[in-house]
């Protein structure tokens, strides 16, 4: 049932009664937000009108009120953003973190949705045009994917190059934020290249051999030794010691702002994923990886470049995900198919951009040949063009289904794309 209230909030299939809060206020609907398929709200950035007063936010939805609770909502502040809670029966009130309330909104199931349902959930999962996929030639399909692949690396160049300017051109600055960014894995994304922008490089780079106080830059500059994120009970040897040593650093260094530890999302993820194990890992690879990106640049094969992303932790991290809990004693290296998402989103659009910059042509071949050797990404995008009918070998395929799917159809760019023209050159025939 809640997947049928995300299909008509999403589709704004709304009664033709004005909407209200369960308080009665007037609501109007401008923008019902991006769907999110991670932790999180539901839907991210909607707009909407509540007693003529603007607000933009994100959407939670349940069948209940009273699964907030159920689910510690009201406990977390990933949802402290959330400014209405829709649902089908409003069984109790529901409030963030600090106690706020927050409106909810009734929103009922039109019977013609749920008399549809599957036909609606195959017509929501699949692309307009996926009648015709499976139908269309070949050389049509390998010569729209390659030009979206080309649009899609252009894109990620001119991001790295506004990116280059905030680090005063510095190569390997920019390549390191853009690491960090993509350590992130999607969730924590944002968060960690907040952090990162904030890297004082050149006073790490004077520390640079001796992983500990890498550490404490790394972890100090993170917001993760206040006592907003540690509390008392976590506090360990190694902690304190941590503290200590960031306090002197950040006197040496004449540095006092720090990030709000509130941007790190721990819930719903793996441990394997936890910020404070990613740090470790980028703070590992930091201190054993001088000039990383210009060792990169040297790389030829895939080989050589997973054998440069081989990251592992101090042995703290190696009984630990959190700071002050003991875990079962385990090496945290990264797995196959998470390296090859760092070589796709940082180490490819890196060199690609480094060869335009220099215009070296084998640069940039070099890496489309690694998108081609890399196995496709496996998501929801991918999985629903290859449910379609296209066939997905490679991260360059992927690449290319990735930019098709948040450039064209979720802007509904239809007329731009060629599938979408030969699907609606489909439609015009059919019904002559």
């Amino acid at each position: 049932m809640e997947h049928l209230l995300h299909y008509v909030w999403k589709h704004k299939l709304f009664p033709l009664k004005v909407l209200q809060t369960t308080e009665g206020l007037p609501v109007e609907v401008i923008d019902s937000g991006l769907q999110n398929p991670n932790a999180g709200p539901d839907f991210f950035n909607a707009k909407l009108k509540i007693d003529g007063t603007l607000w933009v936010g994100n959407i939670e939805i349940h069948i209940h009120s009273s699964d907030w609770l159920r689910h510690g909502h009201d406990k977390d502040k990933a949802y402290d953003s959330v400014i209405l809670h829709v649902v089908g029966e409003a069984d109790m009130e529901v409030t963030r973190t600090d106690g706020g309330r927050i409106p909810q909104l009734i929103l009922t199931c039109p019977e013609n949705v749920q008399s549809h349902y599957h036909e609606l959930c195959v017509a929501d999962q699949y692309p307009a045009c996926y009648p015709i996929l499976a139908s269309l030639p070949k050389l049509t399909v390998h010569s729209w994917l390659t030009a979206l692949q080309t649009e899609r690396l252009e894109q990620k160049a001119r991001l790295i190059t506004e990116r280059l300017k905030h680090c005063n051109h510095n190569w390997e600055d920019a390549f390191f934020v853009t690491l960090a960014r993509n350590f992130g894995f999607g969730l924590n994304g944002d968060a960690f290249e907040t952090w990162a922008g904030m890297l004082p490089f050149r006073a790490i780079d004077k520390h640079r051999n001796d992983l500990f106080q890498i550490e404490a830059f790394f972890y100090g500059l993170a917001g993760l030794l206040e006592d907003s994120f540690l509390k008392k009970g976590q506090e360990d040897e190694y902690s304190l010691r941590l503290i200590k040593e960031f306090r002197y650093l950040q006197r040496k260094f004449e540095f006092t702002q720090v990030m709000n530890a509130t941007l790190w999302r721990f819930l719903r993820l793996r441990p394997e994923n936890f910020p404070t194990v990613r740090l470790a890992q980028l703070a590992y690879l930091y201190q054993r990886g001088g000039k990383l990106f210009s060792r990169l640049l040297e790389a030829g094969t895939l080989a050589e470049v997973r054998t440069l992303l081989e990251v592992g932790t101090s042995s703290y991290w190696e009984s630990h995900y959190l700071f002050g809990q003991t875990s079962s004693q385990k090496k945290k290296t990264m797995g196959e198919r998470s390296k090859d998402l760092i070589i796709i989103n940082t180490v490819v659009p890196f060199l690609y951009t480094y060869g335009l910059h220099k215009a070296d042509e084998g640069m940039c071949e070099r890496a489309g040949r690694f998108l081609e050797e890399l196995k496709a990404e496996d998501n929801h995008i991918i999985r629903s063009w290859s449910a379609a009918g296209l066939p997905v070998v490679s991260a360059a395929d992927s690449q290319a289904l990735i930019q098709l799917q948040k450039e064209y159809c979720d802007r509904r760019k239809c007329l731009y794309c060629r599938f979408g023209y030969e699907y609606f050159d489909y439609k015009v025939t059919t019904k002559k």
